[in-house]
């Protein structure tokens, strides 16, 4: 079996996750926008980057376990050390920040997305039918049901 450089995979990995970057930032403008139709075309293409990573993330792994470093992030820093390559060093620093911008990007688009759909349900809530007093609700289920209050007869 040959063995991976994980220099060669990290590099691979920052490009990637630079093409994330990319459609995350895609992804918030459409959402600022509300142009709601543009973001179907990106969910597939930042599924399979996200997929592609985790991929060569896990044969990151395994050739720095082949190498005899520790099979995680940990393992990264330890062989890069051990390698002295400032260059190296450079572009794990850059992959990490790149990864901790996406997951704010992430974040922030996240609450976006929230608020498109709070607003949605506040719109949808708006187009139904107010209940009159003795008539239908819509009960937990969101069923309709009749309310069947009744007053009571005092005599005195």
């Amino acid at each position: 079996m040959q063995t991976v450089d994980p220099m060669q995979l990290l590099r691979e990995e920052q490009r990637l996750m630079t093409s994330l970057l990319d459609v995350l930032k895609q992804e918030q403008q459409h959402l600022v926008a509300a142009h709601i139709d543009a973001l179907t075309a990106l969910t597939p293409e930042k599924s399979a980057l996200v997929g592609q990573m985790a991929s060569l993330a896990k044969q990151r792994h395994s050739a720095l376990g082949a190498a005899g470093f520790a099979p995680q992030e940990a393992g990264m820093t330890q062989w890069i050390a051990a390698r002295g390559d400032s260059g190296a060093d450079a572009l794990w620093q850059t992959l990490l920040d790149q990864t901790r911008e996406a997951k704010e990007l992430n974040r922030i688009n996240g609450m976006l997305i929230n608020k498109h759909m709070s607003h949605t349900q506040g719109a949808l809530q708006a187009l139904r039918p107010r209940a009159a007093a003795s008539s239908s609700f819509y009960g937990p289920s969101g069923h309709a049901t009749t309310s069947t209050t009744s007053r009571g007869f005092f005599a005195g």
